[in-house]
């Protein structure tokens, strides 16, 4: 993998976190991941804006909203998920 491929994880902490159609869900305040593999597997929302409430969201066992990682299609100023792949 090149280096122009890999992100480090504090990159992504403290992004913002918009839909395709630019609703804003929140910021990223934290990662998880699968132990095993290392494979990231939610973004864990810190700030969820009202527009999450409306959705039924996973979330910890401590109420943190998770988005999952497979949702996430652009990663660049804003994190870019596809709403349908999150529902």
């Amino acid at each position: 993998m090149a280096d122009k491929d890999k992100v480090y994880s504090r990159e992504l902490l403290g992004k913002t976190i918009v839909s395709k159609s630019g609703k804003k869900f929140g910021e990223v305040g934290d990662l998880i991941f699968e132990i095993g593999s290392g494979e990231l597997i939610h973004l864990l929302l810190r700030n969820p804006t009202s527009y999450t409430d409306r959705m039924e969201l996973e979330k910890t066992r401590e109420g943190n909203i998770l988005i999952p990682f497979s949702a996430v299609i652009a990663n660049g100023d804003f994190i870019v998920v596809a709403e349908e792949d999150i529902i």
